[in-house]
This record gives C-alpha cells, sequence and structure tokens, in this order.
C-alpha cells in the first residue's frame, strides 16, 4: 500500500505581517502622496492659466512702415492700425471662423517678413501680404480667405463705428454716407429698382471710402455678396457651396480721406479721380434743362422689303420738324421670343452666337436663356459674341441717322440675367461683366450716348441716365438726389442725366 506523499506546508513570513500592519498603521504616507500629486497638477494649471492671461489682447500679424495688422482675440477681428501715432482706424470683425480660437504666435510664413498665414482647421485659412503701394503716402494689404470645406461661408464685417463710408452701391433710398443704409445679403450686382426695389441699383463699384483714410477694394473676378446693416457695419462674402472660392480684397492705407481716394481710385479705376466733383456739377447744372423725347426701335428691319417701302411711303419722317428741339431714340438689348427677329435666329439654328444662351453638360444644342424685361418674355443680346455686337451696333447706326436723332438710350444695361436664374455665370460675365462689355461696345457710336447702368466704366465718355425717384420728400425721391449725385460722382461717373422730380 503507497503511503501519501508529505507536502511541506507553506508559511507566511513574519516579515510580510510586519510589513503590512505598519502600513496600516501609517495612513498618512498615502495621503501625503496623493496631496503633492494635486499640489503638482494645481501648480500646472496655474502656471497655464497664467500664461494665458499675461497674453495681451491684441497681437501683431503684419507690421509695414506706416501701419500694420493686429488680431484682436477678444472680438476675433482684425485691427487696421496707423504708425507711429497707433490709431486704429479700421475694424474687421471675422465671421468666417469661432472668434474663441485666435491664431497663435507662430506664423505659417514666417520666413516671409511682409506674410502672415494661418490656417484654422477644417474651416478657413488666412493670408495676409504687403502689396505694392500705389503712392509714396499709401501702403496697401491683401487679405485672402481661403475655405476648407465647401460649406464654409467667408464673411468680413467693417465697422461702422466712428468710421463714415462712401461708395460701394447705389440703392433705392440713397443715403450719404453708406453708414445710413440698410440692405440684406444679396450678390454685389447692379440691377433695376422697377424689378428689385430692395435690391441694388444701377451703378456700383468694389471700392469703399473710409473717413479715416482707409479704401477696401474688391478685384472683379471674385464672386461677391454685400450686406450693409444701419449705423453697424458693412459686410462683404462669398456664397457657400462653391468649391474653394477664396474671398479676396485690398486695404490701402493713407494719411486722410483725400489722399485715400486720390490713389484708392486708381486701383479700380482706369482714370484719376482729381476733380469730379467739379466735373459733375457742372454737366448737371448746364445740362439738366434740355428736352428730350424718346421712342422705341421701330420693327420696320424685321419686315419684307415690300412691306418695309409701304410704310416708309406712307409715314414720311423729317427730322427738321422737331427743331429746335432734339430727339433721343430708346433701345434696349432685350427682344421678345415672340419677335420675327428671335424667330427667324431659332430657325437659322444661331441662337447662341445672338443671345445668351446656357450649354448642356452633355452636349447638344445650346438653349436660349431666358428672362423678363418689362413684363414680357424676353432673351438678352450675347454681348461675348462680336458678330452679335457688330449686327446690333449696325442697326442701332442706322436707326439714329435715319430718324435724325441727337442722342440714343440703351435701356436694360445692368444686372446678370445668369444670377436672376440662379445659374453659375461664364467667366467673362461674371458680377457685372455684361454691363462692362455693353458699354464698352457702346463708346463706337459717339458721346451723346446714354446707358442706363454703370460699372467699371467711369472712364468711358458716356452717360449716366439715373434711376427714376418717387415724387415726394423722402429718400426715394427728392431728398434722395444730391446724395445719389454725390455717390456717381464719388464712383467717377461724372456725366449723368437726374430724373425729373416733382
Amino acid at each position: 500500500r503507497t503511503m501519501p506523499v508529505a507536502r511541506p506546508t507553506r508559511q507566511i513570513p513574519d516579515a510580510a505581517w510586519t510589513t503590512g500592519i505598519r502600513e496600516m498603521t501609517e495612513p498618512w504616507k498615502g495621503a501625503l502622496g496623493c496631496l503633492g500629486v494635486a499640489v503638482f497638477f494645481t501648480m500646472t494649471i496655474s502656471i497655464i492659466s497664467w500664461q494665458a492671461l499675461e497674453q495681451p489682447p491684441e497681437e501683431w500679424v503684419l507690421r509695414g512702415q506706416a501701419g500694420g495688422m493686429l488680431w484682436e482675440r477678444r472680438r476675433g477681428a482684425l485691427l487696421l492700425r496707423v504708425l507711429p501715432a497707433g490709431r486704429t482706424v479700421l475694424v474687421i470683425t471675422v465671421g468666417s471662423v469661432p472668434a474663441t480660437e485666435p491664431p497663435p504666435p507662430r506664423d505659417h510664413c514666417w520666413h516671409d517678413g511682409g506674410q502672415f498665414c494661418y490656417a484654422w482647421e477644417e474651416d478657413a485659412e488666412l493670408h495676409l501680404s504687403l502689396e505694392p503701394s500705389p503712392a509714396p503716402a499709401t501702403e496697401c494689404y491683401s487679405v485672402r480667405w481661403t475655405p476648407l470645406r465647401p460649406d464654409v461661408t467667408l464673411k468680413d464685417c467693417f465697422s461702422m463705428a466712428n468710421v463714415s463710408w462712401y461708395g460701394g452701391a447705389s440703392i433705392r433710398a440713397q443715403r450719404w454716407p453708406l453708414n445710413g443704409a440698410e440692405s440684406h445679403t444679396q450678390p454685389f450686382v447692379s440691377g433695376d429698382f422697377s424689378k428689385n426695389p430692395a435690391g441694388y441699383g444701377p451703378v456700383l463699384e468694389r471700392y469703399f471710402l473710409g473717413s479715416t483714410g482707409v479704401t477696401v477694394t474688391v478685384p472683379p473676378d471674385v464672386p461677391l455678396f454685400l450686406s450693409v446693416e444701419s449705423e453697424r457695419h458693412f459686410c462683404l462674402e462669398t456664397p457657400a457651396g462653391r468649391a474653394a472660392e477664396p474671398l479676396r480684397y485690398s486695404l490701402c492705407l493713407s494719411s486722410d480721406i483725400t489722399a485715400a481716394h486720390r490713389h484708392g481710385c486708381l486701383v479700380w479705376s482706369f482714370t484719376p479721380c482729381n476733380g469730379w466733383h467739379r466735373a459733375a456739377g457742372a454737366w448737371w447744372f448746364s445740362h439738366s434743362y434740355r428736352t428730350y423725347f424718346s421712342t422705341f426701335p421701330s420693327p420696320q428691319e424685321d419686315l419684307a422689303p415690300e412691306r418695309r417701302e409701304k410704310q416708309d411711303s406712307a409715314r414720311g419722317w423729317d427730322p427738321a420738324l422737331l427743331e429746335p428741339l432734339q430727339l433721343s431714340i430708346t433701345l434696349s438689348s432685350y427682344t421678345s421670343i415672340a419677335s420675327p427677329l428671335f424667330l427667324r435666329s431659332l430657325r437659322d439654328g444661331d441662337t447662341a452666337s445672338h443671345w445668351l444662351s446656357l450649354q448642356p453638360r452633355s452636349g447638344g444644342c445650346s438653349v436660349p436663356l431666358l428672362t423678363t424685361w418689362k413684363g414680357r418674355l424676353c432673351v438678352r443680346l450675347n454681348v461675348t459674341s462680336e458678330a452679335a455686337l457688330s449686327w446690333y451696333l449696325a442697326r442701332a447706326r442706322h436707326l439714329q441717322q435715319a430718324l435724325g436723332a441727337t442722342y440714343v438710350v440703351f435701356e436694360g444695361a445692368e444686372g446678370n440675367a445668369f444670377l436672376e436664374q440662379a445659374v453659375p455665370p461664364p467667366a467673362e460675365l461674371l458680377g457685372d461683366g455684361y454691363t462692362e462689355a455693353l458699354a464698352t461696345a457702346l463708346v463706337t457710336l459717339g458721346n451723346a450716348t446714354i446707358i442706363s447702368a454703370g460699372a467699371r466704366s467711369s472712364h468711358l465718355p458716356l452717360f449716366i441716365q439715373m434711376s427714376p425717384l418717387r415724387s415726394d420728400w423722402s429718400h426715394a425721391g427728392l431728398k434722395g438726389l444730391i446724395p445719389s449725385v454725390l455717390h456717381y460722382s464719388l464712383l467717377g461717373y461724372n456725366f449723368f442725366i437726374p430724373d425729373a422730380v416733382g
């Protein structure tokens, strides 16, 4: 019989019992260790908080010779400050990124002293740089916001506190300065008050002049929206949903408002702005008494030759019958879709060369872009086509010579037919490209040509027809006449015809 193997029993050493009993009888050492860790974390947090509180509320991000730009942490705003006096002349509230995330001291463009770069993750990227100066006493800065997501709306608001702003767009109830105006966010494109009273008027430029000697200029190729909040600010923004559409503009700093306007207008205009008020006033008082007769273009050129001869013989025209009065004829770049002219272009298959059209993505024939003009469904002349412009100008010259007209008035030059239909316009017709192209072509008709809108065309020898005013004492009536005259003149449009108010 096998006997069980005896296994030695393990005994707990006396030393282990002694150590455990000692730790249990001395709890103050563990508490002291926890207290030390808590003190360490408290000191770390205090140091970080102290460093954050010690940071100045304003931080230089770009410094030039005459001034510089700072970032204000509390409001999340860019400041333009004059050196060496340290006077703030412009405050730009940034709406593109969270104001609680100010840019850190590090600069992504630190290797170049004339630039500043910083990116808010997944929001937008800011790029500031010094531009070549247009004059010795003027310093300019370039501001560029680039969205990092398609749904980011880039928006910068320029404060009206202690600054009077001039320029920009004309509105129905014109104010001078712009501080008293009110306008919701909408495309910065010229328009017709009869179609959209709350929109912008026929004369505008991407140029804003501040009383502190600052100018804001936006390039014409930037898709731009503008809003004005009375006595608070005006805002520039780019529409959301477009892929990587940056918001770009230039800031120029001068010694005073006169120098700012003299040098700043050279950025957006083709001629200097000296003496603009004298030229405008002289023309207004010496020409406003003239009498004008307006007539719509005769449709005789669309008729067959034999029918045209019958009408010509039945209704002869003698310009001498109106002497000493002067005749003006009124034309437009629209034609009804029921007119023989448009129907003939459809039959001949050359609608794209004559009228603004949409190009289908999948190829095929182009589709004329339909719009409304004076309550009728119409198409609009394609000013990007040399053939269409030559044909249109030839008809205008023939009609002017046949009727012996002194003046030719062109209505409907304002607006962007593509944006009205929520369709992205082609690159050459972005913004007010249509108005600019049409005005450039109409110069060939002579210096007695009148156009209903002006955009980047103040250097051209054309008369501008002011928008009709109400017969009352409101800012949309007689009270708005002088502010409108000042606004037109400031933007360089020295020759215009004021509307009769009574």
